[in-house]
């Protein structure tokens, strides 16, 4: 089927449920194939970045954190939010690795691109590889951060937790697989600068 024939879904109407601090709740009509509309309900997300920290003996940095919606703490990889339109994605993995693991890294290169969910939110998350590691002051931002439990796995036994189901986080997930390829010179990371088409936009152009 060509591009031409394929079904447009059109939005025919839209309205905000709710907006927040980093997200907003819309609802949607679209056509869908055959003509009648269909109500959708989308989260759009101000976007986030992951950073998977790997020392020159191939130990990668988690944290064990608790996260209330699944009402226990989970392994992943340092990551935070992106504050607001104007920062650059790799300037936010700088600081998240700063703010939750107390290190800094020499070298950058994005390591694969997340649409988290997109059965109902636009949320994208950017993981990065970082290398070159240094041990820098972590300054403890909240009750959360200070709860924190920060530990090194070898890249090898962190694999290993993915696919026994210890680590479910979908950034970890992802990161250590995508990082586990690199090693054996199945894949290579792209620039940092790469660019990033699939970004989410729409939340962080209300911010503007």
């Amino acid at each position: 089927m060509s591009e031409e024939e394929r079904h447009v879904f059109e939005v025919v109407s839209t309205r905000d449920i709710y907006v927040g601090r980093i997200f907003a709740l819309r609802e949607d009509e679209v056509v869908m194939p055959g003509g009648k509309a269909a109500r959708r309900e989308v989260i759009e997300h101000i976007g986030a970045v992951g950073i998977l920290a790997l020392d020159e003996d191939d130990q990668v940095t988690m944290i064990h954190q608790y996260r209330h919606p699944v009402g226990r703490r989970l392994w992943e990889l340092p990551a935070g939010l992106i504050d607001h339109a104007g920062e650059d994605p790799l300037e936010a993995a700088r600081r998240e690795l700063v703010e939750e693991a107390g290190l800094a890294a020499e070298h950058w290169a994005v390591l694969v691109d997340l649409t988290s969910s997109p059965g109902f939110t636009d949320e994208t998350v950017r993981v990065y590889l970082a290398t070159g590691l240094s041990t820098v002051d972590r300054e403890e931002m909240g009750e959360e951060e200070a709860d924190l439990e920060i530990r090194r796995f070898p890249l090898g036994e962190a694999v290993r937790m993915v696919l026994a189901g210890e680590i479910v986080n979908s950034q970890a997930v992802a990161g250590l697989l995508a990082a586990h390829a690199v090693r054996a010179g199945n894949a290579s990371p792209r620039p940092a600068d790469a660019a990033w088409p699939t970004r989410s936009i729409r939340f962080l152009n209300r911010l503007d």
